[in-house]
């Protein structure tokens, strides 16, 4: 066990040389660039001194919620060694599971001889776009449904926004999310199968999906941040923009279940919950009036545990237990 800890721990670093992790170095560096344009643009006083604490004021990075936020990116890693990490979803028997169910529907596989770049630029598409829809249904999941809000609600719960606060979730929720990677990848996989053979592959950068690398380089950090960036509204009609995502952390009940998408705005759109940010003057961070009490690391593991419980107990049998106490 002491081992496996070890090993959690000690891969926590690479997470700055990893393309497809969201704190990779190239990705934080593109975020400081934006945040200097909007240093530069919002302040007629400029240098270098003024820059840094504008992008590292100690009320955020210091404040108590992004504290936990840190400690939250080192526990959760261990929680996911030690426990669900060998029990979760895998994407190779979702794969073989369609590309078989595909077979048995329609007959042998397809193989198409479509030009390679075809094939690959496809395969790519079909990754981020399904992708992105899943993690979409799968927010949206997690804010309906009332047991799934109790334990979405510890990302909500920060009271200010870093790059940190993305690995801000209940280990629960980072379950659903890793076999929904593995359900989305091994759909676009088995059905890539059947329909060009085992000869596929994706455009990428940095071993990135090229979608997902452009995403990321375009000021995902600045997502969870104090940085106020936005695209305008042409774009944001498209894209979701940072401004866009700070919105749908707002404590304000005019902007709770807004921009759930995670880069494409156009599922947020055809549901009619898009917010853009010229819509919006100003936010203040946190999930609204009722605090949901996650004041220390044991209160974020614990408590949206027995609130899912009790949200999954009909409402009568509750007030029963009330009148009879």
């Amino acid at each position: 066990m002491l081992d496996t800890i070890w090993q959690s721990i000690s891969t926590l670093p690479g997470y700055l040389i990893d393309a497809n992790k969201r704190i990779f170095w190239l990705y934080l560096a593109s975020a400081a660039a934006m945040a200097a344009f909007v240093y530069c643009v919002t302040n007629q006083s400029r240098s270098l001194k003024g820059f840094w604490q504008f992008l590292f004021p100690s009320t955020v990075w210091f404040h108590e919620s992004a504290k936990q936020d840190y400690c939250l990116f080192i526990i959760n890693r261990i929680i996911k060694a030690l426990t669900f990490a060998p029990i979760v979803l895998t994407m190779v028997p979702v794969a073989i599971g369609i590309s078989d169910l595909m077979e048995t529907v329609f007959g042998p596989s397809l193989h198409l001889s479509w030009p390679q770049y075809v094939v690959v630029g496809l395969f790519t598409l079909m990754l981020f776009l399904v992708d992105d829809l899943t993690r979409y249904l799968l927010h949206l999941a997690l804010h309906k449904i009332p047991c799934l809000w109790e334990i979405h609600k510890v990302h909500h719960s920060a009271k200010v926004l870093t790059p940190f606060t993305i690995y801000r979730s209940h280990p629960i929720e980072s379950y659903f999310y890793a076999c929904r990677m593995a359900l989305t990848q091994g759909i676009v996989v088995g059905l890539g199968y059947f329909f060009f053979g085992s000869a596929l592959s994706m455009f990428d950068i940095l071993g990135a999906n090229l979608f997902v690398f452009i995403f990321n380089v375009c000021g995902s950090n600045l997502r969870h941040s104090h940085i106020w960036f936005t695209w305008g509204d042409r774009l944001e009609g498209w894209f979701i923009s940072p401004a866009q995502h700070q919105i749908h952390h707002s404590d304000n009940p005019k902007h709770f279940d807004t921009n759930i998408g995670s880069a494409l705005a156009i599922w947020d759109r055809m549901a009619g919950s898009l917010i853009k940010a010229s819509e919006t003057k100003g936010i203040s961070i946190g999930v609204g009036k009722y605090d949901a009490g996650h004041d220390s690391i044991w209160a974020i593991y614990y408590k949206p545990v027995i609130e899912c419980i009790k949200a999954c107990i009909p409402k009568r049998v509750m007030n029963r237990k009330r009148r009879s106490g």
